[in-house]
């Protein structure tokens, strides 16, 4: 009879690993940073995951800088979860409270964890340096305008381009996590009866200034925290998100008893949800070329108890139209997410100089065939969370220039600039993100 060797026990991961394997795809351009927690982190370790994760792609130019100072020769692309490894020491080295011998060990162990046991006396090496020179290396490394305001220099030098005077004030926004933004569902209450119902709960917030539907948590916390959320009295929605339903809607007129609208590309579906909040009798098309993010549409108006037609299609086309016009038209185009980078630091990884070309072109076609499906008289309003005019301000100089029928309305707000034909609001480390606005509308017949 031949006896079976034990197995040996799978090996548990700890924190740092598991912040490793989802920052390596990030790294080599595979793949985006998740909000989600994977099973395997303990409770206890999730808010310590989420700062490991958002933290090294906030900080990354300057911890890249300060990791290239600290190997000799650099990890082999299959190897980029260690690579992570190393930045998510270095991060909890520099930036937070974690004392230097846990950050030391736990994160050199993290090595052993991923069955990398070479890598952990590389690790350790590094950090034990980073730690004893750390103010030489930190004066070094931020000699480097990327490494000393954290974002690549190619972003860096477009934004001192294209706000001289505001670009310092962008990278500050983008380097300080974003509050927690909530937008009360008007159908069910007013903001002022939803806040006494919060204050009940123990929870302290503050009214936006300029959409009167949002406010802003004081302690960003879990959704189920939020009263009435499973029942769709309140969303999650930065405030600068929430100024496109009033935008639109202001001064369309029903025709003939109703509005059809269309939320060009909806997913997540925060925007599609509060223009029918805002415009009950209205009927909505919400479409998306990701039949998976069109999901999470289905799911935002389900909470909230909202009905829309949901189209997964390509929205330069033609195919899934009834070629009945449009009253109004939100077209939040794909862009650069420049403006809230602060709530995707992954951006500074994943984003190119050359993307902005690529998607310059995809918001030109898509604006071109939107306008197509506008009824005249109608309104289409364009929107990008970007702070740059190549998205924005220049991308609706150009469409007018090629579009005799339309015409630029002017808006007139106390919150953000005018910039060309448009409003351009710049992140604000307390308030709202980074967005752009332009309301165009059809010559009628």
């Amino acid at each position: 009879m031949t006896r079976q060797r034990p197995q040996k026990p799978k090996r548990t991961m700890g924190v740092r690993a598991h912040a490793a394997l989802a920052l390596a795809p990030v790294l080599n351009q595979r793949g985006a940073l998740s909000g989600d927690v994977p099973e395997g982190v303990a409770p206890r370790d999730q808010g310590l995951y989420r700062a490991l994760c958002f933290g090294v792609c906030r900080a990354l130019p300057q911890l890249e800088a300060l990791a290239e100072r600290l190997l000799k020769s650099a990890f082999k692309q299959r190897d980029q979860d260690i690579h992570a490894l190393l930045l998510i020491g270095l991060y909890q080295l520099y930036h937070m409270r974690i004392p230097a011998h846990a950050a030391v060990g736990e994160t050199a162990g993290g090595a052993r964890e991923l069955n990398k046991e070479w890598a952990t006396r590389v690790i350790n090496g590094c950090l034990r340096r980073a730690d004893r020179e750390r103010d030489t290396l930190l004066a070094d490394v931020e000699k480097t305008p990327a490494a000393a305001h954290w974002h690549p220099q190619w972003l860096l030098t477009l934004l001192q381009q294209s706000w001289p005077e505001q670009w310092r004030d962008i990278v500050t926004a983008n380097n300080t996590p974003g509050p927690m933004t909530l937008r009360v569902n008007r159908r069910h209450q007013s903001r002022t009866q939803w806040l006494e119902r919060l204050e009940g709960a123990g929870l302290a917030a503050r009214p936006c200034p300029f959409s009167p539907d949002g406010l802003t948590l004081e302690t960003p916390c879990d959704v189920e925290q939020l009263p009435g959320f499973q029942d769709g009295d309140v969303s999650v929605q930065d405030e600068a998100a929430q100024l496109a339903a009033s935008l639109l809607l202001e001064g369309l007129k029903p025709h003939p008893a109703s509005l059809r609208l269309l939320d060009a590309c909806s997913a997540p579906g925060g925007k599609s949800a509060h223009l029918l909040e805002c415009a009950p009798d209205s009927t909505l098309t919400a479409l998306d070329s990701d039949a998976t993010r069109l999901e999470r549409v289905r799911e935002t108006l389900a909470r909230l108890n909202l009905s829309a037609t949901l189209v997964a299609a390509d929205a330069t086309t033609d195919d899934w139209w009834d070629g009945v016009p449009f009253d109004g038209i939100l077209l939040d185009a794909p862009c650069s997410g420049t403006g809230v980078i602060r709530r995707h630091p992954d951006i500074k990884a994943l984003r190119r100089e050359k993307d902005i070309a690529e998607l310059a072109a995809l918001q030109a076609r898509l604006l071109d065939a939107q306008w197509q499906r506008l009824a005249p008289g109608g309104r289409l309003l364009y929107a990008t969370c970007s702070v740059l005019p190549a998205e924005n301000a220049e991308q609706i100089t150009a469409f007018l220039a090629r579009t005799p029928e339309a015409r630029a309305l002017p808006i007139t707000a106390d919150w953000g600039k005018p910039s060309g034909e448009g409003r351009q609001l710049m992140p604000t480390p307390d308030g709202h993100d980074g967005f752009f606005y332009a309301l165009l509308e059809k010559a009628a017949n």
